[in-house]
């Protein structure tokens, strides 16, 4: 049986989220963790809690049965959170939590083939009840695709490389497994085998599976409209990409523009309808991942709805 997972940066999210009662959003439920501790810290807090991974909604509605009506819970991606919000009347939510990545469950659960350490079907499907697992996609994948995938979301050198390469294996029936891909990119990338590294393998691919970057950016976009003025969403990143889209999307400008080019006297573009509360990413605590080590990665921003 996998491990319980260990919500990170609880009390800092809650310092940024919690603002009064009204209705919350967590757009990625998984064990329940912060949405636990946000109707403990507020009693007057209603939650929509959402999910993609319908295996996480049901342990997490045994855990939050004690707050009864004050929870409704929904089996949705992000690019379905509008039709989520639409059946409880459209309120504007007073905060909203997007806590992205991987639970503990999902890591621990060989059979769901999220990762290299336990041998397991080559899936990576955050919901195992719907699409193609992994194994099958990559057959049927583009070498480009598959590049564009290890280079975007793994910051993976000789991406082409060990695209074509995994393409082949795939399209031989050769990659049924966790360890077939693991043993796949530590021949081809060469060297030492390294955790980190063959960790942003799986990584690239799941979120190249669940279509992960376009359903954050469907959703970002979405969250100015359905946000009160003066709400608060608090974002988790557990890798650079997903920071990066995150910072661009609610800052409401490019962070990819030179230092040089920014002093040249072109016209600034109009502000954004947010108010970056973290100036500079919250991590946790060394306390934190001493006592949780797969929290060390994680990366928390807020922001508030702007009154205009």
């Amino acid at each position: 049986m996998s491990a319980r997972h260990e919500p990170v940066l609880v009390a800092e999210a809650l310092g940024f989220l919690v603002q009064g009662p009204g209705l919350y959003l967590d757009a990625t439920l998984g064990d329940g963790g912060h949405a636990e501790a946000l109707l403990d810290a507020e009693p007057g807090a209603r939650l929509l809690g959402a999910d993609r991974d319908g295996e996480a909604l049901d342990f997490t509605r045994a855990r939050l049965a004690r707050f009864g009506d004050r929870v409704t819970f929904a089996h949705a991606t992000f690019r379905e959170l509008p039709g989520a919000h639409a059946a409880l009347g459209d309120e504007p939510f007073t905060g909203a939590l997007f806590d992205l990545g991987l639970s503990s469950r999902q890591i621990d659960q060989p059979a769901r083939g999220m990762s290299f350490t336990s041998e397991g079907p080559l899936d990576l499907r955050m919901d195992a009840r719907r699409g193609e697992p992994a194994s099958s996609r990559l057959a049927s994948a583009t070498e480009e695709e598959i590049a564009a995938a290890l280079h975007d979301h793994g910051d993976l050198p000789q991406s082409r490389r060990l695209a074509r390469a995994i393409v082949e294996a795939a399209r031989r029936g050769d990659l049924p497994t966790t360890r077939s891909l693991s043993v796949l990119a530590d021949r081809v990338l060469g060297g030492r085998p390294h955790p980190r590294r063959t960790a942003r393998v799986f990584q690239a691919l799941r979120m190249w599976i669940n279509d992960e970057a376009a359903e954050l950016e469907a959703a970002l976009a979405w969250l100015p409209g359905v946000l009160r003025p003066g709400g608060v969403v608090v974002t988790l990143a557990w890798h650079s990409g997903e920071d990066r889209r995150i910072k661009q999307a609610l800052r409401g400008r490019p962070e990819t523009a030179s230092r040089r080019l920014r002093r040249l006297p072109i016209p600034r573009p109009p502000e954004g309808p947010w108010q970056e509360l973290t100036r500079t990413v919250v991590t946790p605590s060394p306390e934190e991942t001493a006592a949780n080590p797969r929290a060390r990665s994680a990366r928390l921003r807020a922001f508030r709805r702007k009154s205009a």
